[in-house]
């Protein structure tokens, strides 16, 4: 026998409450994750619509009891059943529960009361209205005030009349009450400030080169081809005005789009470029605006009013009738991966999405993921190409200084003399300078000032994290060393935990350069709800000289008078406790360095570095993806790490010390046949990189296999044995699939 689990109302309050149904024979073969289903409901076997969410073989109800679905009631499939199947997808692929998932494809909250606009109008004909005014004007001045403007406009919106006019409620009232005015009403959408404020604008001419890329892309999607393709194109190559391009073929055909960018920061920028090409027919989501913005947003995708929606992960998830293209710009970014349950890569989850609507996924980027350019060499993704930036401009000219020679000039400042040499250019003939603080995955580790090399773990080639207790830690192995006093290959004593921060370089730069106006750009300072909108602005009119910040400013950005960039420490990310480290540098090196020179003027960059040899700073100097692929992939494949391996994360977390970890350890022990039997590697269980946040313990383990099909039967194997303890237990317990962060 079929049981199908259903949901008998899709607003979020009641996504958690499944009711089970019998699976008539004849429907069997009909039922799918997402069927929309007509049920008996209740006592009076009501007959009510409801959506399929799960499918099983037993229930934990009396069968006599269970009710048969009557029907399937619509063989074309809805928004609201797309979203469940991939509700289903997201929770076999990344864990979770079912309505973890469906509270994440279904991201509104609560219906929102609707926005309203009021308008005025006469009640009565002209003359009658002049009349009035003849014959109280004297007495009742606001009153003849607003019937003369109405003879004038005839309606008039509530708030200029309040406004411009400086009539009170009361006078509109009366003349309400006695029939001489109409007081309408109409709902209005909540549409973000800036959005109003856009001007259309004619589209750029595209080169041959973007042109060719548009062209094969909207004739294969002609021909009912749809895939993911994989647009690889230097920083200031276009790839803005070939997505615009792909957009218009795919609009043409009565098909949506949805833009995915990677930080609320590139939202102004970005949409103005949309709206230029597109009007009002673009919408944003992010989490900054209001709870009724993004729900009114919802609603005008939803109905058809808008055929492009912008914004980051969670835009995924607009509720498109005719959704034909999702784009998803700077793909390498590790924004686009959850940290919430279910833990989803927007990446993958763009990719199923489309395969449920019929339609294609472009990933966009200057610095491809491995995971997207080790896919699109296997010929699972379409490859294109912009190796060149749009016109007569030029890559900047990129210098790397090795910061162990300033010291040995003693220089023991952070700035480096050529980088020192070139701001003050900067100032002096008016051009801006953008320094750049390489903190991605920053860990605390230690490293010699000297030789310029951080200590790591012997056994699985990352650096080890500093702790409090005056150790070094290994998170994948728990490898542990007291923190030495000299450095354990030069010997020099030059050696102590790296770090610096946004605030201690605008210090730093206002000491050095105290003429120049200096904007710092970091979580502090964007709070507000257009935080980031208003630094960027003031920075875009030339209202500052230096902007300093982290990787939020090195994003997509495009300055057109930005004519040196400097990066006052490459290496902070580069010995993260991360096998994505080397890949990390490399992307924020070139996404920085292709902030310069975008406009008239050449450009620059400084690197500064510790490690001027390794091949992610090399290779980032020459803007060479294919030389520092060639290099990680090795890397990568040596050591069965992702995209050549699997790797899964599982996450305990406890309120008792060691709990998690004696949790991971008994699961590990009972899985240990099975791991066996599907050649699964399992690393650990230890303390993870942050052992205990808000006195909840955290430990984990990773799984490692050849194959993501072992590695999801494996957690599905752990699911169930979680499952069978789940009363007694007191571990919260997380599943990550190939995470982009190591905890």
């Amino acid at each position: 026998m079929l049981y199908a689990d259903v949901i008998v109302d899709i607003s979020l309050e009641k996504l958690d409450r499944v009711f089970q149904y019998r699976i008539p024979p004849a429907l069997e073969k009909s039922v799918v994750v997402g069927s929309q289903i007509l049920i008996p409901f209740g006592k009076g076997n009501r007959r009510m619509r409801g959506y399929v969410v799960g499918l099983s073989n037993h229930t934990d109800y009396p069968v006599e009891k269970i009710k048969a679905i009557l029907q399937i009631l619509n063989r074309s499939t809805t928004i609201e059943s797309r979203m469940i199947a991939l509700a289903w997808w997201m929770r076999r692929q990344y864990g979770g529960t079912m309505s973890q998932a469906l509270k994440t494809v279904i991201p509104v909250k609560q219906k929102i009361k609707g926005k309203e606009k009021r308008y005025l109008s006469l009640a009565v004909e002209q003359g009658a209205a002049a009349a009035y005014i003849v014959q109280h004007g004297k007495r009742s001045k606001a009153k003849a005030k607003v019937l003369g403007e109405l003879l004038e406009k005839r309606r008039i919106p509530m708030e200029w009349i309040t406004g411009n006019l400086g009539v009170s409620a009361s006078v509109i009232n009366g003349l309400k009450e006695e029939g001489l005015i109409l007081i309408e009403t109409e709902g209005i959408y909540r549409i973000p400030s800036f959005l109003s404020k856009g001007e259309r604008g004619e589209g750029h001419q595209l080169s041959l080169q973007q042109r060719a890329i548009a062209d094969d892309f909207l004739k294969e999607y002609q021909q009912g081809i749809r895939r993911v393709y994989l647009l690889h194109g230097v920083t200031g190559s276009g790839k803005t005005e070939v997505y615009m391009e792909l957009i218009r073929g795919v609009i043409a055909k009565g098909k949506q789009a949805i833009v995915l960018i990677p930080e609320i920061a590139l939202t102004y920028q970005t949409v103005m470029r949309f709206y230029r090409g597109f009007g009002n027919r673009v919408s944003i989501m992010n989490s900054r605006m209001s709870q009724g913005e993004r729900y009114d947003q919802y609603e005008r995708a939803k109905i058809g009013e808008i055929d492009i929606m912008i914004g980051p992960r969670s835009a995924l998830f607009t509720p498109f009738q005719e959704l034909g293209l999702i784009i998803i710009d700077e793909e390498h970014e590790t924004t686009y991966k959850s940290d919430t349950i279910p833990k989803y890569h927007a990446r993958e989850t763009a990719a199923e999405l489309a395969r449920l609507s019929n339609a294609s996924v472009v990933l966009g980027s200057a610095t491809p993921s491995l995971e997207s350019f080790y896919l699109a060499k296997q010929g699972e993704y379409r490859y294109y190409e912009l190796p060149e930036r749009i016109g007569t401009r030029q890559l900047p000219h990129v210098e790397v200084v090795d910061l162990r020679e300033e010291l040995k000039a003693g220089n023991k400042s952070m700035f480096g003399r050529s980088l020192k040499e070139k701001m003050e250019q900067r100032l002096r003939r008016r051009q801006q300078t953008i320094l750049f603080i390489n903190r991605r995955g920053y860990a605390g580790f230690v490293s010699c000032r000297a030789c310029g090399k951080a200590v790591e773990c012997p056994h699985c080639d990352v650096t080890l994290t500093v702790h409090n207790n005056g150790t070094l830690r290994c998170h994948y192995c728990g490898y542990t060393i007291f923190t030495p006093k000299t450095c354990p290959v030069c010997g020099s004593s030059y050696i102590a935990a790296f770090g610096t921060g946004t605030q201690k370089v605008e210090e730093a730069v206002k000491r050095e350069f105290p003429q120049a106006r200096v904007i710092r750009m970091d979580a502090d300072t964007t709070s507000g709800k257009d935080g980031h909108q208003k630094l960027l602005s003031v920075f875009a009119k030339q209202e500052a000289d230096i902007l300093i910040g982290t990787q939020m400013i090195v994003k997509g950005h495009d300055f057109p008078h930005v004519t040196l960039v400097g990066v006052i420490a490459a290496d902070l990310s580069l010995f993260s406790n991360d096998y994505h480290s080397s890949e990390r540098t490399f992307e924020l090196l070139v996404q920085a360095a292709g902030r310069a020179g975008r406009g008239e003027e050449a450009g620059e960059v400084v690197i500064q570095t510790y490690n001027p040899e390794h091949y992610s700073i090399v290779t980032a100097a020459k803007q060479d993806y294919l030389a520092f692929y060639e290099q990680e992939i090795l890397y990568r494949r040596l050591l069965g790490y992702p995209p050549v391996g699997q790797m899964m994360a599982v996450l305990a977390m406890a309120k008792g010390e060691k709990d998690g970890e004696q949790l991971l350890e008994k699961m590990k022990e009972e899985m240990q046949e099975a791991c066996s039997m599907l050649g699964i590697m399992v690393i650990g269980p230890t303390l993870a990189s942050v052992g205990k946040i808000q006195d909840i313990y955290r430990s984990v383990m990773y799984l490692k296999n050849s194959r993501i099909a072992d590695i999801l039967t494996m957690k599905e194997k752990m699911e169930v044995y979680l499952n069978s303890l789940e009363s007694s237990l007191e571990v919260q317990v997380q599943f990550d699939v190939n995470p982009v962060h190591i905890y």
